[in-house]
C-alpha cells in the first residue's frame, strides 16, 4: 500500500500559506527570514549555563540533572560560548504546527563552519506543540564564539504528515509554552495513569 502523496517537506510558498490560514505558528513571522524551504530563527535573551562548581555528575538514567543558572543578555551585548562548552539557549520566535505536521530543526551552515552546533539529539518539534524551542548550543571551535541575542543561528524546516496524530502533544508532552524548565520528567501516557489509578483502587 503506497503513501498518500502529500507528505513532503513545504517550501516556501506553503509555509507562507501555512501560516496564513493557522496551520503553522510564527510569532513574529517577518518574510525576510522565509527562506526558499525554511524559516530563519534567531537566538534569544536567556542562555542556562552548568553551574560545574556545584555539579559532580550527570545521571539521566537515575534523573540525576546538572545545576543551572541563567544568563540573562540585553540586544547587541555578546555572550561568549568557549571550546568544548554546551550550554541551553533560548529561540526568541514562538512557534509550532498542529496535529497534521511536525517541524525539523537544523543549523545554518555558515556557523557550523565557524564550529557552531545548534542542536545534539533534539531536531525535531512534535505536531501540537507550541512552544519557545530551546537550542543545544556547543563550540566544537578551539578559540571562543561570540554568540548575541538577535543572530539568526538556525532554521525551520515543515513537513506535513501522512494523518493527523491520535493523541495530543497538549496531553502526552513533557514541555510547556515557555519551554524554561530543561530538565523534565516524562508525562505519563493516559493508558498508564488510568492503570495505576485502577490499581489504587
Amino acid at each position: 500500500m503506497s503513501l498518500p502523496s502529500n507528505n513532503m517537506f513545504l517550501s516556501d510558498v506553503d509555509i507562507r500559506k501555512g501560516v496564513e490560514n493557522g496551520s503553522i505558528t510564527i510569532k513574529p513571522f517577518r518574510e525576510e527570514q522565509l527562506q526558499v524551504a525554511s524559516y530563519d530563527v534567531t537566538l534569544g535573551n536567556e542562555f542556562e549555563v552548568t553551574d560545574r562548581h556545584r555539579t559532580a555528575t550527570i545521571d539521566p538514567a537515575n534523573k540525576i540533572y546538572p545545576y543551572t543558572r541563567t544568563v540573562k543578555v540585553a540586544d547587541g551585548e555578546p555572550f561568549i560560548l568557549h571550546p568544548g562548552e554546551s550550554v541551553l539557549g533560548k529561540q526568541r520566535e514562538f512557534i509550532g504546527v498542529d496535529d497534521e505536521h511536525l517541524i525539523l530543526l537544523s543549523g545554518k551552515s555558515s556557523l557550523a563552519r565557524a564550529g557552531l552546533v545548534v542542536h545534539n539529539t533534539a531536531m525535531l518539534f512534535n505536531p501540537g506543540h507550541y512552544f519557545y524551542p530551546t537550542f543545544e548550543l556547543v563550540n566544537t571551535n578551539n578559540v571562543p564564539l561570540i554568540l548575541r541575542p538577535g543572530m539568526e543561528v538556525a532554521q525551520l524546516l515543515f513537513a506535513r504528515l501522512t494523518s493527523a496524530t491520535s493523541k495530543s502533544y497538549k496531553d502526552v508532552g513533557r514541555y510547556d509554552r515557555k519551554n524554561s524548565l530543561h530538565f523534565v520528567p516524562k508525562k505519563e501516557s493516559v493508558a498508564t495513569l488510568r492503570t495505576v489509578v485502577r490499581r489504587k483502587k
